[in-house]
């Protein structure tokens, strides 16, 4: 079986920590980091071995000024694509979100600068958004003659809601700063450095048990794309088995005896 160590990548770069706490970078700047078909199959390749190799939480952030321009629009217009061909394109980049957001393995997007289109689309397959006082969303495909392929009528609509992304689609409305935490782009937005805050979150999130964490980053999504009646069924299950787990019962007798950190606010 191949390891993380094995991959031979050239538009990301991976180290993981003694924690288990691995950070993957987008490594284009030059091209603000947009997406190119050679990037999908890197970030497809990271994320098959990702579940399987230990790797405990990933910091997902990138080189340069902006976190992700979208797709790589050059390449697009060079490529002159068949439609069958851009189709299968789109398959792949949601091959690489689906990997990443049902993976079962916490991530935290560290954003910059621009996240905007496919950019967008990358960050709403992470599980947790921390974005900086230069961070700025937007979806400007309807001006482009455009339309999103990988996976923003799913995800994004699901973080703003059906009525503000046709928004952000038809007029290239621009979302930043406090805005942008409101209407549920980001979780965290900070005055110095996102990849600081979203490294801080990792090592934390790191720490849980890693079964609990595939259930949080897994389970949810899918009991979001069941009824009612079938998620009520598989959160039961997931959580007869996760309740119930050995390596909660040290957590379990501490809280018991009083010994666990309470949850209170600061």
């Amino acid at each position: 079986m191949r390891q993380l160590e094995d991959l031979k990548l050239e538009n990301l770069t991976l180290a993981v920590d003694a924690a288990g706490v691995a950070r993957l970078t987008l490594a284009r700047p030059a091209k603000r980091n947009a997406l190119d078909a050679a990037t999908i199959e890197e970030l497809i390749e990271v994320f098959t071995l990702i579940p399987r190799s230990g790797v405990r939480a990933v910091v997902l952030a990138a080189e340069g000024a902006h976190f992700c321009a979208g797709l790589d629009l050059v390449e697009h217009h060079r490529e002159d694509r068949a439609p069958a061909a851009f189709m299968h394109l789109c398959l792949r980049w949601h091959e690489a979100f689906n990997k990443m957001e049902y993976g079962g393995v916490p991530i935290i997007a560290a954003l910059k600068g621009a996240v905007v289109g496919g950019g967008l689309e990358l960050a709403s397959a992470a599980h947790i958004r921390v974005a900086d006082a230069s961070t700025y969303f937007a979806l400007p495909e309807g001006s482009r003659g455009l339309f999103t392929g990988g996976g923003a009528t799913i995800r994004v609509a699901n973080l703003v809601g059906k009525a503000r992304m046709i928004d952000m689609m038809l007029t290239g409305r621009i979302y930043k700063g406090p805005e942008a935490v409101a209407v549920g782009l980001c979780q965290y937005l900070v005055e110095g450095s996102s990849e600081a805050k979203a490294l801080s979150l990792a090592e934390a999130i790191a720490a849980n048990t890693p079964l609990s964490n595939f259930a949080i980053c897994s389970g949810i999504s899918h009991m979001q794309n069941m009824s009612g009646l079938d998620a009520a069924y598989a959160e039961a299950v997931l959580a007869g088995v996760v309740n119930t787990q050995p390596a909660a019962r040290a957590r379990l007798e501490a809280f018991a005896d009083g010994t666990a950190a309470r949850v209170r606010p600061e």
